[in-house]
């Protein structure tokens, strides 16, 4: 298990986001490393990503200590090459670490990575599609198409600071025991919402956003997972 690449992005001017200024971080390129990795702070108010160097612009939906660092492996990537029958360079689905030898969808959150030395990682959440994504990506009906895959890659939080860089190895060094994976994760706070009471499992790992809502949900709904 390591890093593949480590890619950071800068703020460009696009004509796909409706975030303020139409500014984008998501077309991010691999650098050579070392990359300084912090906890940025609140999504509003901090620093955005957890990688010194790395743009988020959107700060509504993207960035803060929940989601610090966003990985995806290069297994999935190639799949994804198949698929689109194109070439899909690491760092062009907005990913900080593109990763290899480590199963991201079947990964739990609360799970912590040792990568390098000294940074400390935990699974903190999954990537939810956004029509910045689709623009960058230029695929028609790309949002829908990635969110009926399921294979979003994971959203970390910094547990301990360190700094990266590519071939770095990545140790698993806890698992929390329960079955909540980033696969389920996503698929609960997407297309079948019957699944939220299940992420409850979870625990303090989950950020508190997303327990506030399943939180709703369950009132709502009870526990079970039969309703909508």
């Amino acid at each position: 298990m390591q890093l593949i690449s480590v890619n950071l992005g800068r703020a460009t001017a696009v004509d796909y986001t409706d975030s303020e200024g139409g500014l984008t971080g998501i077309g991010k390129r691999p650098v050579a490393g070392p990359v300084r990795v912090v906890a940025p702070g609140p999504r509003d108010t901090g620093l955005g990503s957890g990688l010194v160097g790395d743009a988020v612009c959107d700060r509504r939906h993207h960035g803060g200590d929940h989601q610090a660092v966003y990985a995806y492996a290069r297994e999935d990537l190639d799949l994804w090459e198949r698929e689109l029958g194109r070439e899909l360079p690491g760092g062009i689905f907005g990913e900080n670490l593109t990763t290899s030898g480590i199963d991201l969808n079947t990964a739990r959150i609360g799970d912590r990575w040792q990568v390098g030395t000294d940074l400390v990682l935990e699974v903190a959440s999954a990537r939810i599609p956004c029509r910045t994504f689709q623009g960058a990506l230029g695929e028609a009906g790309w949002v829908r198409r990635f969110t009926q895959e399921a294979r979003p890659g994971a959203y970390l939080r910094v547990i301990e600071e360190g700094s990266v860089s590519p071939g770095d190895p990545i140790r698993i060094v806890h698992r929390p025991d329960h079955e909540v994976t980033v696969q389920l994760w996503f698929r609960a706070f997407t297309t079948e919402r019957a699944l939220l009471p299940l992420t409850l499992a979870a625990g303090e790992a989950m950020e508190p956003g997303a327990r506030e809502r399943v939180r709703l949900y369950v009132e709502k709904y009870g526990a079970g997972t039969g309703a909508r």
